[in-house]
């Protein structure tokens, strides 16, 4: 069988080691393709490996050989799957490979807004000690996490690993979820409704999916109900805040912080408002891409073609 990975690099930047996969059949690697390019590269490819590139319905109706497409990440946004399903095309992906990188760097960027450690050391290097004439000094504030509240909307793998960190740190937690009812056992979270989540948390985390429902989830009427100078991380996805209403709400002040791993569009635009805004933290969609996460992300591909190949596939989406 012929693989095509078209955009192999975000994976595996070459840290990792394709072998495994090139094992399983006549395997091409592009680090990058672009959209107009993927037909010309998948034109007789019996699997497909792909994560951010779009598989569209147009585009599938091009490959009449194409068996199956294994999506190199959880969301399958980037695959028409009525189409795959309309021309007979096994869609899967890879579920629950990040889910501790992610819940780690919700806590990264909370403890970077609430200890602001990168700031003070970048203060020591420009001599600010040094001159100092005490001991310590601080130009921010610094906050302590035991006693305060997050609330998490969604609670999946990584929301639930979310709580579990958060209560090491002796946070109180409340959660919003669909089915508060699957979660009976947890005898320590108080499970409300999204109004409330918004009125009574600190600290607010997105780890829920990109839905019709999620979609801008936090706008100017969620945020109007937050406390004052309330922090807001999110890990899930750009488009579950409106970036205007959360880069208002931070230059107003009522928002006190916006630590974010995703944005809207990526890589974004150079007018994206949240660029401008004060007390905004951006990193450039790193947490999933610690090297275990990507070593097991790339463990799942290789069993998901081989498990295709037998005639069993599994982590099947469409």
């Amino acid at each position: 069988m012929k693989i095509v990975i078209l955009d192999g690099h975000t994976l595996n930047p070459g840290d990792l080691d394709w072998s495994p996969l090139k094992e399983l059949g006549s395997c091409i690697i592009h680090p990058r393709t672009d959209q107009e390019q993927v037909v010309e590269r998948a034109c007789d490819a019996d699997i497909v490996l792909t994560n951010k590139t779009v598989m569209s319905a147009d585009t599938l109706a091009m490959l009449p050989n194409l068996k199956c497409i294994g999506v190199l990440a959880t969301g399958v946004n980037v695959v028409d799957l009525e189409a795959a399903k309309q021309h007979g095309i096994i869609v899967t992906n890879v579920p629950g490979y990040s889910t501790e990188s992610v819940a780690q760097m919700v806590f990264a960027l909370l403890l970077e807004m609430t200890q602001h450690v990168g700031h003070h050391a970048k203060l020591v290097q420009e001599g600010e000690w040094v001159s100092c004439p005490d001991f310590s000094f601080r130009e921010t504030p610094l906050v302590e996490l035991a006693g305060k509240t997050l609330g998490i909307v969604g609670f999946g793998q990584i929301g639930q690993q979310v709580a579990q960190i958060a209560q090491a740190f002796r946070m109180l937690v409340l959660v919003h979820t669909a089915h508060p009812e699957k979660y009976l056992q947890e005898t320590n979270i108080e499970f409300v409704d999204i109004d409330k989540l918004f009125s009574d948390a600190d600290v607010i985390s997105l780890n829920c999916p990109l839905t019709e429902k999620t979609e801008t989830l936090v706008d100017t009427a969620h945020l109007a109900r937050i406390k004052q100078g309330a922090l807001l991380i999110n890990t899930g996805r750009g488009q579950l805040i409106n970036e205007n209403a959360v880069a208002e709400a931070l230059e107003e002040g009522y928002l006190g912080g916006y630590a974010t791993d995703v944005l809207s569009q990526e890589p974004p635009n150079e007018d994206n408002p949240l660029f401008a805004a004060p007390n905004c933290l951006i990193t450039p969609h790193i947490a999933w891409a610690t090297a275990e996460a990507r070593q097991r992300l790339l463990d799942v591909v290789v069993t998901n073609v081989a498990s295709f190949q037998k005639g069993s596939p599994q982590n099947r989406v469409a």
